[in-house]
C-alpha cells in the first residue's frame, strides 16, 4: 500500500500538512469542504506537495517532522518540489 504527506495552500498562503493512503479522495474531499475543520474554515484546497512512502510508520514520522518545521522552510520544500505553487490536484487524477 502507498501511503502520502501532503501540503495544501490556501489563496492566502495558509498551510496545513496532512497524510492519506489515498491522495487523490483526500485531496478531493478537502476541495469540496467534505471535512470539517481547519482546511475548511481557512479554504485550503491547493495541492502544493506530496510524498510518497510503502511504510505508514514512515509517512506519519515525516508528517510530525514536517509540523514541526518553521515555515520557510515549509515554503522551501515546497517551492523546490513545485517552483510556481501550482495546484497538483489534475497531475495526480490524470
Amino acid at each position: 500500500m502507498k501511503y502520502f504527506v501532503y501540503i495544501l495552500m490556501s489563496f492566502s498562503g495558509v498551510l496545513y500538512i496532512g497524510v492519506t493512503n489515498n491522495l487523490i479522495r483526500r485531496v478531493y474531499e478537502h476541495k469540496e469542504n467534505l471535512i470539517e475543520g481547519f482546511t475548511k474554515k481557512y479554504r485550503i484546497k491547493s495541492l502544493v506537495y506530496y510524498e510518497e512512502f510503502s511504510d505508514i510508520k514512515d509517512a506519519l514520522t515525516r508528517e510530525k517532522q514536517l509540523k514541526h518545521w518553521n515555515r520557510e522552510w515549509k515554503l522551501n520544500l515546497i517551492k523546490e518540489f513545485n517552483p510556481t505553487l501550482t495546484d497538483l490536484y489534475k497531475t495526480i487524477t490524470n
